[in-house]
């Protein structure tokens, strides 16, 4: 065989071992393909959502403000800024502008304590602030509400302190009367009455009529099934 014919069959020989390569490397990445293609597709790790993250926030607790025998001045409101809803005249059911006054109770009373405080007589008159400063505060809280001041208007507790509630402005709002009333008393009064019978009968607590009453206290009594 001569020189030329022997570089003839190393030629061939490599060709065809190139050839056999790359059609099983194609043939490999074919099967891979496919394979990949008949796989189901793994989803993505997701975080797991908290239990009752869907129901939305919990409510807020209402403030928490100790001042007794003196109205805390915790909010600083402008003359007209608040406003007090009308739910029907006639009965005298208005409800505070939620956004300037929300509601605050008294640190110092609380369940394990109901029976010497809020449940003993004349607990109140211990924690009243004396007119002369309700008085100054109430000519402000009128104006922060845009009312013009009659005998009928109660500067009221919203969270009353028969409830536990605290002396502040969050918790103290110039309250309208029926147009039938000949003075202070309201409505709201008989549902305070109920609220503090029911706290210390144990058949409600503090906390629950609190903020029951600091909502709305129209249907504090419904939403609390008393």
């Amino acid at each position: 065989m001569n020189f030329l014919k022997c570089l003839a069959l190393i030629a061939a020989f490599l060709f065809a071992a190139l050839a056999l390569t790359g059609c099983q490397q194609g043939t490999h990445s074919a099967a891979e393909a496919m394979t990949k293609a008949a796989s189901p597709a793994v989803p993505q790790a997701v975080a797991p959502v908290p239990m009752g993250a869907a129901s939305g926030a919990a409510a807020a607790a209402v403030k928490s403000i100790h001042s007794p025998g003196v109205v805390a001045t915790d909010e600083q409101l402008a003359a007209g800024q608040c406003a007090a809803k009308v739910v029907d005249a006639a009965t005298g059911e208005y409800l505070p502008d939620p956004a300037c006054t929300p509601g605050a109770a008294d640190p110092a009373v609380t369940q394990e304590n109901i029976d010497s405080t809020i449940c003993t007589s004349g607990y109140t008159a211990t924690v009243r602030p004396p007119a002369s400063n309700t008085d100054k505060v109430k000519a402000e809280s009128l104006r922060e509400y845009g009312q013009v001041p009659t005998k009928t208007t109660e500067y009221d507790h919203l969270i009353s302190l028969e409830l536990g509630g605290t002396n502040s402005v969050s918790n103290l709002w110039p309250e309208p009367n029926k147009s039938s009333a000949t003075g202070t008393t309201n409505p709201k009064d008989a549902v305070e009455n109920t609220l503090h019978r029911a706290i210390c009968a144990h058949k409600v607590t503090l906390s629950a009529a609190q903020e029951a009453i600091a909502h709305n206290w129209i249907t504090a009594v419904k939403d609390l099934d008393l």
